[in-house]
C-alpha cells in the first residue's frame, strides 16, 4: 500500500492530528496537514499526481517542528513508514486542539498568498511592456491609500 493510500486511511481515524510520515532522510505531510505546515514554517506545498497537497521537510528537524505544533495546541502523530506504520510520536491536546481553527487561517493564507504570487508572475512577465508601470503605480495606490503619512 502506498503512503498516500495509508495516509486517506490513518486521517480517516485521526482527522483532528498532523500526521507526519517519515520517509526516508524526510517527513511527509499530507492534504490539510501540508497546508498547516506550510503557513507555519514557511514551507512549499507540492501536488501529488492525484492533486493532493503534500509538504516535506528534513527528519533532523522533527523537535522543532514537534515544539511549534504543541505551542500552537496543534495535535500531531509521527508514523513510521518503515516500522509496518507504527506511531513514534503521539500529541494530543484533547479539546483544546486548534488543528481546525489553524487550518482555515492557513488555507485562506496560502490561497491569496499564491494570487499575489501569480500577479507577481505575471507582472514580470510583462515588464517589457509600455503599460506594465501604469499598472504598477495603480496597485501601488490599492496598496498604500489607508496608509498614514
Amino acid at each position: 500500500m502506498s503512503v498516500i493510500n495509508m495516509a486517506k486511511d490513518i486521517k480517516k481515524v485521526h482527522p483532528d492530528f498532523i500526521i507526519c510520515y517519515k520517509v526516508g532522510a524526510f517527513i511527509q505531510v499530507f492534504g490539510k496537514d501540508a497546508y498547516i505546515i506550510s503557513y507555519i514554517f514557511n514551507y512549499n506545498i507540492k501536488k501529488t499526481k492525484e492533486d493532493i497537497a503534500t509538504c516535506g521537510f528534513p527528519k533532523q528537524i522533527i523537535p522543532r517542528i514537534c515544539a511549534k505544533l504543541e505551542q500552537r495546541k496543534i495535535n500531531y502523530m509521527i508514523i513510521d513508514t518503515r516500522n509496518n506504520y507504527d506511531v513514534d510520536e503521539k500529541f494530543d491536546n484533547k479539546n483544546l486542539n486548534q488543528y481546525e481553527k489553524i487550518f482555515i487561517d492557513a488555507y485562506k493564507y496560502i490561497k491569496i498568498k499564491n494570487k499575489i504570487l501569480h500577479l507577481q508572475e505575471e507582472l514580470l512577465n510583462r515588464i517589457d511592456k509600455e503599460n506594465v508601470i501604469e499598472k504598477i503605480k495603480k496597485i501601488e495606490e490599492i496598496v498604500y491609500e489607508n496608509r498614514k503619512v
